[in-house]
């Protein structure tokens, strides 16, 4: 009997033993793996002998950090990566093809102009620094739709991601729950669903429940539930062409609106969230920044006369947003989209066949816009070229939206467009590697408590294989003793 009883300990020390060799070589394969958690194999007690329960190494906590980290990095990317595409387009208050310059550049050359306004070349070259002015305001126009346009885009891409990861996550989860109810190693099917789950956490910002049975729920970072027992239906509408004025779709979670103005429980993390700050928030500020400009351009330099009733008229002079529009006066209230429609008055442009005298003379919306009092034209007539070049420099009003001064002159009001640019992008480049280095601290803190270290790995399995000799050893010599007595028996 005491040979049997060292048989069996022998024999399941023996299999034990080869079940944490195993686990050691796992751990080994997985070292270079970052989704991948130490396993430990436990020796338990059972039937007189020796078995093995494998865990693997977790912090939650730490796990949970990690997410909300990557969550948080993904958005502040997304901003970071649209304000460098501006940035790049519309260039700087040092860079001559900004709004910015060309209106200083456009305000040296009426007084030029004014100072000599027999000179015909001098007023031509106004009125090509006035075109220039407008196609640079229709650049960044362009350019914001661009970006409004590419971020809808990448919302898409998102939530085709978050759906397909959700499908992913059910089907882990489901491997989870039934190993964990059937007593099997589910400790890989772990690794496998919160790989899924950082993946998650860089579209959208999320927080888990761990419930019974190694089941677990999502939520978004705002509380909306994404999976609980079932992967919740993420939903977004692609909008296209944008264009001034256009309001993109909102994503939906089950129905609820997670993105937008009337958003109730608004995602606050991730590429999402990020995506949509961009497309709705930081674009849509810039582009009424540059409607304003427009606004106040074709505002400044508009043209006033008497029609045959004798009532006082306005209409666009050197700048124009096309035939039929509206000509503002000291309002902002109609300005959207301008900045993409502004252009120089055709009958002052010599490129489109126009005459530059009249910016000189007045009447470039008609006759009885004149301001000129020969009637023959007074070459040395300065005064509207005077007035022009003054208005750029008087306040008027902008709109509150712009998240500027609401009075302003046109220059300072430019430039300090191109400051705010300038420093909500180097706000977002702060945030980005803020964010990394959070990030980069939380991994190496998850990895630290659950990662493979391979020194320790090569120490424990050449320990395992001495035990596994030593077993192997014992399990010998019981076989040779029972072989002893059977052979006496005969």
């Amino acid at each position: 009997m005491g040979l049997s009883l060292a048989l069996n300990t022998a024999r399941s020390s023996l299999i034990a033993t080869s079940t944490q060799i195993a686990v050691s070589a796992r751990n080994t394969a997985g070292a270079s793996d970052p989704f991948y958690t130490r396993k430990i194999a436990n020796l338990v007690a059972a039937g007189g002998g020796s078995a093995v329960s494998i865990q693997r190494a977790t912090d939650v906590a730490l796990f949970d950090r990690k997410l909300a980290g990557t969550a948080s990095a993904a958005a502040s990317e997304a901003v970071l990566d649209g304000l460098d595409t501006l940035q790049g387009t519309i260039g700087d208050t040092g860079d001559g093809t900004s709004a910015a310059a060309r209106l200083g550049a456009l305000n040296a050359a009426l007084k030029a102009a004014a100072n000599k306004p027999d000179d015909a070349a001098l007023a031509r070259d106004a009125v090509d620094r006035a075109r220039d002015l407008a196609t640079s305001l229709n650049t960044g126009a362009a350019a914001v739709q661009t970006v409004r346009a590419q971020a809808d885009a990448g919302l898409a891409d998102s939530v085709a991601t978050i759906n397909d990861l959700l499908a992913q996550f059910e089907a882990a989860n489901r491997v989870v729950t039934s190993g964990t109810a059937a007593g099997t190693d589910v400790t890989d099917a772990l690794d496998d669903r919160d790989r899924i789950l950082a993946g998650l956490s860089r579209e959208i910002g999320i927080s888990t429940v761990i419930r019974a049975g190694n089941d677990v729920a999502i939520y978004t970072d705002s509380g909306v539930p994404l999976f609980e027992r079932s992967a919740r239906r993420v939903a977004f509408s692609p909008t296209a062409p944008y264009s001034a004025g256009t309001t993109g779709g909102a994503v939906m979670v089950d129905g609820v609106a997670v993105t937008g103005a009337n958003s109730p429980m608004p995602v606050h993390s991730g590429r999402i969230a990020g995506l949509a700050e961009l497309r709705d928030g930081v674009a849509t500020r810039y582009e009424s920044q540059l409607d304003g400009i427009a606004n106040g351009l074709i505002d400044a330099f508009a043209e006033t006369g008497t029609d045959a009733g004798g009532q006082a008229v306005r209409a666009a002079g050197l700048f124009t947003a096309g035939a039929g529009a509206p000509v503002p006066n000291g309002t902002t209230g109609d300005q959207t989209g301008l900045a993409a429609r502004i252009r120089v008055s055709a009958s002052v442009d010599p490129q489109q066949g126009g005459d530059v005298t009249l910016l000189r003379d007045g009447g470039i919306a008609g006759a009885i816009f004149r301001s000129n009092p020969a009637a023959s034209g007074d070459t040395a007539f300065p005064d509207r070229l005077r007035a022009l070049a003054s208005v750029l420099t008087a306040d008027r009003a902008f709109d509150p939206a712009s998240d500027l001064a609401t009075q302003s002159n046109l220059q300072d009001f430019a430039t300090a467009s191109i400051g705010w640019l300038a420093g909500k992008r180097q706000a977002a480049t702060a945030e980005s590697a803020y964010q990394a280095t959070l990030l980069a601290r939380a991994s190496d803190a998850y990895s630290n408590a659950t990662g493979v270290n391979a020194d320790d790995e090569t120490a424990a399995a050449l320990d395992l294989e001495r035990s596994y000799t030593a077993s192997a050893k014992l399990l010998t010599l019981v076989n040779d003793l029972l072989k002893t007595l059977m052979d006496a028996v005969r």
